[in-house]
């Protein structure tokens, strides 16, 4: 992968700001859009729009096949069994939440337990600790080591009988620990749970095949991984999705509706109440088939290379401190001594260097690592080892410039 040419088709990134280059380093926030992506929405608002499902006219069918076929897309690039275990939501909270209060408030009860991680996105803590609140379970936390890794032992220990819901992210969205998901699945069947992954910062950027995994529900969002906003996927075994209620209600998800009872389409329509994001689906499988054009093994490749040279180059910048494992994805988390990350943030902004700083939407993480904030950089299949460099330069600059200061 030519990541110089890659990034030659994301219209996005040829331009300055602030008078300098840009070099987008946020890409676990939101990824940029190729112009293929851009030009399927463009397309479907321009040539096809219309409703699907329900008329019989020309646009209607070409919409509703677009739409369609993007979840077959899904299907395949997930490794799904069946389109019918494809449900399209807004995105990774919405499709964790319907979890939750569908089968979570039907399946936990007083006593029973459900496990996490310290290391969490808030959308895979709050769901958890409403259904808790609302049923009398116990919210327990997997142990972090000191790396922010996850030990297999502690898996063991945390799980018990009582276990319902085990609900871990694949990647972190801080520490770029890439966790067992596998074998912490194994461990919950082992033990009667259900395995839920958040899979927002590993969907985008290595392969996911959730039969392999043999998680029972998988989160994803398109926007991190080069598709439009507003759109994401809930993956889960169609047995646990046919005895789910819906938790959005009214038209598209109906088959019937009388004064006083109606009943519900099958799946996996019966989880998408309302018009759909049918734009955005059409986007999401145009972002599908330019990543598996360049191919997920060659991404992940990429990255973890631009993570290995970033740390080799942070390291030899003095007053650094960089969280989480040796072995990571392409996230580089950090801050720098004595001045605080949003000033970090803003210095190289000025540079044209996009990064994220504050608490990552991870606060339970932030109180783990003894921190308020931190700055991160995080990579993806259009960035180069010049930018890298640029970054590194930037870190230096944004020290110099503080250490006057004080």
């Amino acid at each position: 992968m030519n990541a110089h040419e890659v990034r030659k088709l994301f219209p996005i990134l040829h331009q300055e700001v602030n008078g300098k280059p840009l070099v987008y380093l946020d890409s676990g926030a939101t990824s940029q859009k190729p112009a293929s992506v851009i030009e399927a929405v463009d397309a479907y608002y321009r040539g096809y729009n219309s409703n699907v499902h329900r008329g019989v006219h020309t646009l209607g069918t070409r919409a509703t096949d677009g739409y369609e076929g993007a979840r077959e897309k899904v299907r395949a690039f997930i490794n799904a069994k069946s389109t019918q275990e494809i449900i399209f939501t807004r995105g990774t909270t919405t499709s964790i939440n319907t979890v939750a209060a569908s089968y979570g408030l039907t399946n936990v009860s007083e006593g029973d337990e459900i496990v996490i991680t310290p290391m969490e996105h808030h959308s895979n803590i709050i769901p958890w600790q409403q259904v808790a609140k609302k049923t009398g379970a116990t919210l327990k936390y997997i142990p972090l080591q000191a790396d922010g890794t996850i030990a297999l032992a502690d898996v063991e220990e945390t799980i018990t009988e009582r276990t319902k819901i085990v609900s871990v992210m694949h990647v972190s969205n801080v520490l770029g620990t890439i966790n067992p998901v596998k074998e912490i699945a194994a461990i919950a069947h082992r033990h009667g749970a259900i395995m839920v992954v958040d899979g927002a910062q590993s969907t985008p950027h290595m392969k996911v095949d959730v039969q392999d995994l043999d998680c029972d529900f998988f989160a994803f969002s398109s926007h991190k991984m080069c598709g439009p906003t507003g759109i994401g996927v809930l993956y889960g075994k169609k047995a646990l999705l046919n005895a789910m209620e819906p938790v959005e209600f009214g038209g598209e998800m109906i088959d019937f509706v009388d004064l006083y009872e109606s009943t519900w389409k099958e799946l996996p329509w019966k989880f998408e109440g309302g018009t759909p994001i049918i734009a955005g689906a059409i986007g999401l499988g145009a972002a599908i088939d330019f990543l598996e054009e360049i191919g997920l093994d060659e991404i992940e490749k990429h990255e973890h290379e631009l993570a290995h040279y970033a740390m080799e180059q942070l390291s030899e910048v003095d007053g650094i401190t960089i969280y989480g494992p040796k072995e990571r994805a392409g996230i580089i988390t950090f801050n720098i001594d004595d001045v605080h990350p949003h000033d970090v943030a803003t210095v190289l902004d000025a540079e044209g260097i996009a990064v994220r700083a504050g608490h990552h939407c991870a606060q339970p993480l932030m109180k783990w690592l003894n921190v308020s904030a931190t700055a991160r950089a995080s990579f993806y299949l259009y960035n180069t080892k010049e930018e890298i460099d640029t970054f590194v330069k930037g870190l230096v600059t944004t020290k110099e410039y503080f250490g006057h200061v004080f």
